[in-house]
């Protein structure tokens, strides 16, 4: 007999009830097979009459898919500031740009796609740098959670957030032939870590005659920081929450203008070069910063210059070094898990690991930028909130400093990767008429897609469904030199009072 055979006699089934089987009878009155602790006959009246044997692997597994679930659950439940809220992705499928439904989809590009690039670019040349560096204050590298220091405002310094074609400098190189693409190193940077983000993004790409230049629009996503952008762990859907996805990143905007003139050695003393800041009024208090123009050689044929910044110097064995200052911010302990005023001194791998799973894009960026912009260090601050109610004011807790290229490794970002997104990306512009295009990162897929637009989209005159007010970056101000678009910390600290009031 098969041991899978359920038709035995009744009496092999002493937990069955005998008298119940008249009542159940199937068309040919042949009496239906009863498992010995199978569920009621009703429930397996369609089924086939040979039961399958349980696996137990597969029960195990299931059991464990299901603790982790209502893990998840408890802590989404956790997170939650209004139970009537929709899961953390409901939030973010949103599209950084409104597609028009004139605009001509061309192509779209899977991520999957990019991971497989790979293209070395030799060292790039310096053509100019502009502005001028303040030093770096080492007493900061000695500030520790029990020593904290109050993060300061800034109010009067001007930062430039200045769009590739709105770049005088970028425009004299064009006209002089110095290259055929021309780009921003947060433009490129958003394109070399582009398989990381989660968050929408978009970059404008006009073809002119031979050249190509890649823009952010005005109030772009670029020049936000997102926070919290690959977690699994939801945050509150409503904009005006001060732990929205939008609210955070104005807030870290602001952190990281204020963290990067705070550090300082603010005596006057300065490192200037070869031209002024090219975006600054006479008489402006401009942040510390320097502007690198920088040139590599994709081919033969083709050269892309960007501009890439530095925020400080330091001397080290009487040479200057250059520093990128960035800070990442704490708003909750209960979102990350960690604690940073409880293990910033004795866990910091432990603080750090949390900040690459949680902002792996946002650090990845940070990286490139200082890649691109050869600093020999990266100063990474943190920045907690004095309380997790009070998006205001903050307090920094420590700051630790990396060589970028080292930095890299330690998150898995492969320069020559890096470059062959960069390159494929180019070579599929190269190919395109002149126009306009615009590269968007779809909202809900790990893809991005580029779209043939109108020669008037994104100008000032152009009309497409704007954001509410409130949900507005300030846009840049037209009282730079030849009109040149800026933008300034105030914009970001007063946008964010706004936005919250």
């Amino acid at each position: 007999d098969s041991p899978f055979d359920f038709s035995l006699d009744v009496d092999a089934f002493p937990l069955a009830n005998p008298e119940d089987d008249s009542s159940f009878r199937l068309v040919d009155a042949k009496p239906p097979p009863r498992p010995k602790f199978g569920p009621k006959w009703r429930f397996n009246q369609n089924r086939p009459q040979l039961p399958q044997r349980r696996d137990e692997e597969v029960e195990a597994r299931k059991r464990e898919a299901e603790k982790e679930r209502a893990r998840r659950d408890r802590l989404y439940n956790l997170n939650r500031s209004n139970q009537n809220q929709q899961r953390r992705e409901a939030a973010i499928f949103k599209s950084s740009v409104d597609i028009q439904p004139e605009w001509n989809m061309l192509d779209q590009i899977p991520f999957s796609t990019f991971s497989k690039l790979s293209f070395s670019v030799p060292e790039p040349e310096d053509l100019l740098i502009c502005g001028a560096l303040e030093y770096y204050d080492r007493s900061f590298d000695r500030i520790t959670p029990k020593n904290e220091r109050r993060l300061e405002r800034f109010k009067n310094r001007n930062f430039f957030k200045v769009t590739t074609t709105d770049d005088p400098v970028i425009r004299r190189l064009a006209n002089e032939d110095k290259a055929t693409v021309f780009a921003t190193d947060t433009i490129l940077s958003t394109l070399m870590c582009a398989p990381r983000s989660v968050y929408s993004w978009d970059i404008v790409i006009q073809r002119v005659g031979n050249k190509l230049f890649f823009d952010k629009r005005d109030g772009s996503q670029l020049d936000l920081l997102s926070v919290h952008e690959t977690s699994q762990e939801p945050l509150p859907e409503a904009k005006d929450d001060i732990n929205s996805a939008y609210s955070l990143s104005v807030e870290a905007a602001y952190i990281n203008q204020n963290f990067s003139q705070q550090v300082l050695v603010r005596d006057g003393n300065n490192v200037s070069f070869d031209e002024p800041n090219p975006f600054a009024n006479e008489g402006d208090e401009v942040a510390s910063v320097a502007y690198r123009y920088r040139r590599w050689k994709l081919d033969n044929d083709m050269h892309l210059v960007a501009r890439c910044e530095v925020q400080s110097v330091v001397d080290v064995n009487n040479q200057k070094s250059f520093l990128t200052l960035n800070a990442l911010n704490e708003f909750d302990p209960k979102y990350s898990g960690v604690d940073w005023r409880q293990k910033l001194e004795t866990q910091r791998g432990a603080v750090l690991a949390t900040e690459l799973k949680n902002n792996a894009n946002k650090l990845a960026k940070w990286t490139a930028q200082a890649i691109l912009a050869n600093a020999d260090l990266m100063k990474l601050g943190y920045v907690s909130r004095v309380h997790p109610r009070d998006h205001f004011n903050h307090v920094i807790l420590g700051v630790v400093g990396y060589k970028p290229r080292d930095f890299a490794a330690q998150i898995n970002l492969n320069t020559a990767n890096m470059w062959g997104i960069v390159k494929s990306i180019v070579d599929l512009c190269m190919k395109l008429n002149e126009g306009k295009y615009v590269l968007v990162k779809d909202p809900s897929k790990p893809q991005v897609r580029i779209y043939e637009v109108p020669a008037d989209a994104f100008e000032n005159d152009y009309v497409e469904e704007p954001l509410p007010e409130e949900e507005q970056v300030q846009p840049p101000t037209e009282d730079a030199e030849d009109g040149e678009a800026n933008g300034t910390s105030n914009d970001v600290e007063d946008k964010e009072i706004e936005a919250q009031n």
